[in-house]
């Protein structure tokens, strides 16, 4: 993933080897201020913040999770490690943060993965814009999705839910052999 000096959504897609977004944090030599994750019971985003080689509000973090990186100067982050089970996750009714499991190369557009997600009455797909520091959403109206943009595995998301769902609910293939990063 590029990092941009401000704001950045990445994800977790491959075996995770810390336990804490302190651990992470401290990988980047003071680079990363803040590690953030949403907290979808409550709707607010939670966050760890370094001050000066302590964290102050520590959390755990694992394997398929959805953070975001706040950073002073342009860089990288690489997941690196063996290749996870295949990721699901429990949303709940209101917004929640997602990324596309590493076998779904099927899903390659967020009105895909809108409708792979109708189930649960998802209403809107965004994802975040670090140029911009905003997020950009595709809505569905109707059938229409206005606002349609380009996904692809790994790629951390915000969907909108009506209703609780597990996703994804159906049989998946097995993740490419060989694969072992995503930048």
């Amino acid at each position: 993933y590029d990092l941009v000096a401000g704001n950045n959504m990445v994800a977790l897609p491959m075996e995770c080897p810390w336990s804490m977004a302190s651990e992470l944090g401290d990988t980047f030599g003071g680079n990363v201020t803040q590690i953030s994750y949403w907290d979808a019971t409550n709707q607010i985003f939670g966050a760890a913040a370094d001050l000066g080689g302590f964290w102050d509000g520590d959390f755990p973090i694992a394997t398929n999770g959805v953070l975001m990186l706040t950073s002073s100067v342009p860089g990288s982050f690489y997941s690196l490690g063996d290749l996870p089970a295949p990721a699901t996750f429990n949303l709940v009714a209101g917004n929640n943060t997602l990324m596309i499991p590493l076998n779904r190369s099927d899903l390659t557009l967020a009105s895909e993965l809108g409708a792979d997600l109708a189930a649960g009455g998802v209403l809107q797909i965004a994802n975040w814009d670090a140029s911009s520091q905003m997020f950009g959403a595709a809505a569905d109206l109707g059938g229409f999705w206005d606002g349609d943009f380009e996904i692809g595995i790994a790629m951390p998301l915000m969907a909108t839910a009506s209703t609780a769902i597990t996703w994804p609910s159906r049989s998946l293939q097995s993740a490419p052999a060989g694969s072992r990063a995503r930048n």
